[in-house]
């Protein structure tokens, strides 16, 4: 059997008391949005004929056709773009940052800096090679203010004449609150008083079904992520999807693939019934990821580490961010889940410089999937706060073997006492 301290096993039972009402409200998310779900593959008449993959050109495959029908319904969206060959989250916003804006137009983060790897998307860091900026493209930001909200007073002001109002929901590689739905429906509705026309899209990554809405039903234009995040249930080998309103679709399936071809081409080889498997899961393996980050939380909270949200907080994505103090802590939190992972246990994570980041790296990762952080998985810059962010579990009993694992790591080297 696994090898865990008595002493963290103690732990464990204590924190499990804790999360049984945050568990039971999870849980509770998760029964609404897996009938949504079911609800979308019977009124689109999901058959096992969609699940067959084309080549080449790919027209006419029905499958690629209805699981877009299939997300829009789920999402309250007019129309999506679900595809494999999106090769990442980062890829999908860029197809649709491009696919939206034209040159002199403006983008105004909302949320204060990005994510790391949009910066050279952007054209705030790196030396161009087809930035927005290199486009003509103007990018501005609304900073968070001194306690880490959005301003939306600066908001107001400054989203006036932006064509692009940027939202991310995750809190990224920073410390400050993961916008909920109805926060976000706040902020739309703060730019929409100023600018009716502004097209706004939201990052949704790690939020997809943590809420019962997403943003799309609140009032975005576009909402963007990975299938190998919340979306694709830990299934999806691969991809991302584009959902919100028909015309802006459009104008990303052109950008995706050709200007006259759009969406009518694109052929799914044989990744359309692991989409659909993955989107049908994604619900309940959603709900293990949250409870996973839930109990995290309060393991380490207990610990007498700064925790960000707190465990009972109401969630709206999956990520946990546990400041460890020093690049030690860090490495050994990380080595520790990779030994609680069902793949490549025996690797040792160690940081690197990692394309698109700005400061080295260390990730934790034994998945099915390379890189899928619905799969549980632990990361961060080694840089000041020193935080790692945890996400992921594919069920929730090995998810808490891995955050105990973490934590046996670094009580095995003596950076934790309990």
């Amino acid at each position: 059997m696994i090898n865990i301290d008595k002493r963290l096993q103690q732990l464990a039972q204590s924190v499990q008391l804790d999360c049984e009402k945050p568990f039971l409200q999870i849980e509770q998310v998760a029964q609404y949005n897996e009938e949504k779900v079911l609800s979308a593959f019977l009124e689109c008449g999901v058959s096992e004929t969609h699940f067959k993959g084309s080549t080449g050109y790919g027209y006419g495959d029905r499958g690629r056709e209805v699981l877009d029908e299939v997300f829009a319904k789920i999402v309250g969206a007019e129309d999506a773009l679900v595809r494999h060959n999106f090769v990442s989250g980062t890829h999908a916003l860029s197809v649709a940052l491009f696919g939206v804006l034209r040159m002199g137009d403006k983008m105004l983060s909302l949320t204060g800096a990005p994510y790391d790897t949009m910066e050279e998307v952007i054209g705030i860091r790196g030396t161009g090679n087809g930035s927005l900026k290199d486009y003509g493209i103007v990018y501005e930001q609304v900073d968070l203010t001194s306690d880490g909200k959005v301003d939306y007073q600066m908001v107001h002001q400054k989203a006036t004449d932006c064509k692009v109002a940027y939202i991310q929901r995750s809190r990224g590689y920073s410390l400050r609150e993961s916008l909920t739905i109805s926060e976000i429906e706040q902020l739309i509705c703060t730019v929409r008083a100023v600018n009716p026309n502004a097209i706004v899209v939201v990052d949704n990554c790690y939020g997809e079904f943590v809420e019962k809405k997403e943003p799309t039903q609140v009032g975005a234009d576009l909402i963007v992520g990975s299938l190998i995040k919340n979306a694709g249930g830990g299934i999806a080998e691969t991809g991302g999807y584009i959902a919100g309103k028909a015309n802006y679709i459009e104008q990303c399936a052109y950008r995706l693939t050709a200007v006259g071809i759009g969406k009518e081409a694109g052929c799914t080889l044989n990744q359309s019934k692991s989409m659909f498997m993955g989107l049908f899961f994604a619900p309940s393996v959603t709900a293990s990821a949250v409870k996973t980050s839930i109990f995290a939380l309060r393991l380490f909270e207990k610990l007498g580490y700064e925790v960000f949200p707190k465990y009972d907080a109401i969630r709206t994505d999956i990520i946990a961010a546990i400041k460890l103090h020093n690049a030690e802590s860090m490495i050994a939190f990380c080595q520790g889940i990779q030994k609680g992972s069902p793949v490549d246990s025996f690797v040792k994570p160690m940081p690197w410089e990692m394309p698109g980041y700005e400061s080295p790296v260390i990730m934790a990762a034994g998945a099915f999937t390379m890189g899928a952080s619905i799969e549980l998985s632990a990361d961060g810059p080694l840089r000041e706060p020193y935080a790692v962010w945890l996400q992921g579990g594919l069920t929730y009993t090995t998810g808490k073997i891995g955050v105990l694992l973490a934590a046996q790591a670094m009580l095995e080297q003596g950076l934790l006492t309990i």
